[in-house]
C-alpha cells in the first residue's frame, strides 16, 4: 500500500479489526481497514432481497475492494446460522457439498483511479460451494492459511419458498392513523406443509428498510386455521414512520451532482462537500422516490463501474444545536447501518453542526441521521413515507436442529 494512501486512510479514523464472538449475532461487517465498499446483490435486481430460492438459478454476488497496488490471497467459508443470526448446530457436511472453503479467485485492479484498489467478486452458489438446506447464512472471508482472521463478512440467506406471503404495511395502524407509526399486517398460506403448531413452531422475522435495530422476533401469530396464519393486530408489527432517505449522487467529478455543494482535489483523492443538512423532525413531510438506503456504485463514462468508480472523500455536515450524551452516526447501507465509530458524527462548536468524512467509491447513495438515544430527533416520524418491510418465515420442528426459511416477502408501505 502507498504511503499516501495509508495516509489517506489513516486520516479518516476506520475502523480496526475487531473480535468476534460467538455468542453474539452475527451481522455484515468489515473488520479490516483495508476493505471497503461490501455489497450483496441478487442477479441483476437492485431492490431484491440478498435471499436464493434452494435449489433455483438464482445467483447472490459479493462484492468488495481492498485499498492498495496489491491483490491478497483470500478464501470465503459459510456460516449456517438460526433466525437471530447466531450459528446453528449444523455441521459444515451438511450445509454444503464438499469443503467449506474455497478460494476468491474473481479479482481485477482498479483502472484509472486516484486511489488504488483490487475488486474481488465471489458468486454464491458455485461449482466449489453450494448451500445444501434453507436458513440464514454468513459469508465470511480470510486469508488464505489464516481462517481465524475474518477480514470481512456479510448475511444472505437460502429460502425453500414452500409457503405463500400476503400482506401490507399502511399507516393505517392500531395507534391511530396519520401519526408517527405504520402497520404492518400479513397472511401465512400453507396447504402443502404440515405445520401442526404455528405458535412454537414458527418464528417471523420483520424489518424495516433492512436496518438491524428495526428488527422484530414475532413468536405467535394472532390466529391460526385452515392452513392460513394470520398475523395482525400486533404490538410487535407497529414500526416508526421515519423518514424518507437523504440522497447525494457523486457519479462524476467535472461538476456536482445532486446534493454536493463543491468537489476539489487534494492529494492523494477528489474531496466531495455535500450540501449542509438539517433535522426533518419538525418540518412537513417532502415525498421523495429514494432507493430504500441502498447505494449503487457507479461512475459515469464507465463500463465497469467496479473499476473505474474512485474514492472520493465525502464530508458529511449537519447544522444542528449540539445535546450532551446524544451521539449521531451517518447510516445507510453503504455502512451497513452501523454504529461503529467510524460513522460517528462530531460536533464543531464555531461550525455549530456535526461533521464527517467518509472514504466513498462514486455511485448513487442513500443515508440518514441517526441517534440510538433519540432514534427520531434528527429525521422524525411521517407516515407518508415510504419504507421497504421484509418479511421472513421460519420454521422449526421438535428435535430439529436448525430453523428452516420458508418463505420471505416485501412490502412497500402505503
Amino acid at each position: 500500500m502507498s504511503r499516501l494512501l495509508k495516509l489517506f486512510l489513516a486520516a479518516l479514523c476506520l475502523s480496526a479489526v475487531a473480535p468476534i464472538s460467538a455468542a453474539d449475532p452475527l451481522k455484515t461487517e468489515i473488520f479490516n481497514d483495508a476493505f471497503r465498499t461490501l455489497k450483496v446483490q441478487k442477479d441483476e435486481d437492485f431492490f431484491a432481497l440478498p435471499v436464493i430460492r434452494l435449489g433455483s438459478d438464482d445467483v447472490l454476488t459479493f462484492s468488495f475492494d481492498e485499498m492498495g497496488d496489491d491483490y491478497s490471497l483470500l478464501e470465503y467459508r459459510l456460516v449456517h446460522c438460526n433466525a437471530d443470526w447466531k450459528p446453528s448446530s449444523l455441521l459444515d457436511s451438511e450445509i454444503v457439498a464438499r469443503f467449506n472453503s474455497a478460494k476468491v479467485e474473481d479479482y481485477a485492479f482498479s483502472s484509472n483511479t486516484y486511489i488504488h484498489f483490487v475488486n474481488y467478486r465471489i458468486s454464491i452458489p458455485n461449482d466449489d460451494i453450494s448451500p445444501l438446506v434453507s436458513g440464514n447464512y454468513i459469508l465470511q472471508v480470510f486469508p488464505e492459511n489464516n481462517p481465524d482472521e475474518v477480514l470481512l463478512q456479510a448475511r444472505f440467506a437460502v429460502s425453500e419458498e414452500s409457503i405463500g406471503v400476503s400482506g401490507r404495511a399502511s399507516s393505517h395502524t392500531d395507534r391511530g392513523s396519520a401519526g408517527p407509526f405504520q402497520q404492518l399486517s400479513f397472511t401465512l398460506s400453507a396447504p402443502k406443509l404440515d405445520i401442526r403448531d404455528p405458535f412454537s413452531e414458527l418464528i417471523v422475522v420483520a424489518a424495516q428498510n433492512e436496518a438491524p435495530e428495526s428488527i422484530r422476533y414475532i413468536r405467535a401469530p394472532l390466529r391460526a386455521s385452515n392452513h392460513e396464519i394470520v398475523y395482525e393486530h400486533l404490538p410487535d408489527l407497529i414500526f416508526p414512520a421515519g423518514n424518507e432517505f437523504r440522497r447525494f449522487e457523486s457519479v462524476r467529478v467535472d461538476y456536482p451532482g445532486m446534493h454536493i455543494d463543491s468537489i476539489t482535489f487534494a492529494e492523494p483523492a477528489y474531496h466531495v462537500w455535500l450540501a449542509p443538512d438539517f433535522p426533518r423532525a419538525d418540518s412537513e413531510y417532502l415525498y421523495d422516490s429514494t432507493q430504500h438506503g441502498r447505494f449503487l456504485v457507479r461512475e459515469h463514462n464507465a463500463t465497469d463501474s467496479d473499476l473505474a468508480a474512485d474514492y472520493l472523500v465525502t464530508h458529511f455536515s449537519l447544522k444542528a444545536p449540539y445535546v450532551k450524551d446524544r451521539d449521531i452516526f451517518v447510516q445507510g447501507e453503504f455502512s451497513a447501518f452501523s454504529l461503529d465509530k467510524a460513522y460517528k458524527m462530531y460536533y464543531d462548536f464555531e461550525d455549530r453542526a456535526y461533521h464527517l468524512s467518509l472514504p466513498l467509491k462514486q455511485g448513487s447513495y442513500n443515508y440518514r441521521y441517526f441517534s440510538p438515544q433519540a432514534p427520531s430527533a434528527i429525521e422524525g416520524d411521517k407516515h407518508e413515507t415510504s419504507n421497504e418491510y421484509s418479511v421472513r418465515v421460519y420454521y422449526r420442528t421438535p428435535g430439529a436442529r436448525a430453523d428452516r426459511l420458508i418463505a420471505t416477502a416485501q412490502f412497500i408501505s402505503q
